[in-house]
């Protein structure tokens, strides 16, 4: 079985306002379904992303783990 792809930065909580997670920009049901997409409905979701996570007014303090991990491989 591959690797699914996934924004997720595990900082799972929903903005209120917007209906998005402050992690990866995904609403709930797109989260709760993301198994079941295809990897083109995964892709289609991901695209709008970036412009997502512009409307989202409080964003993460702290560094996810996730990106702590990138940071330090990228810095090897």
């Amino acid at each position: 079985m591959s690797d699914i792809e996934s924004p997720c930065i595990l900082v799972c909580s929903i903005d209120m306002k917007t209906g998005y997670c402050f992690g990866c920009g995904r609403t709930g049901d797109e989260i709760a379904g993301w198994l079941g997409y295809s990897a083109s409905q995964r892709r289609a979701v991901m695209d709008v992303l970036p412009d997502r996570m512009e409307t989202i007014e409080r964003k993460p303090r702290r560094e996810t783990k996730r990106k702590r991990l990138a940071r330090e491989r990228s810095e090897s």
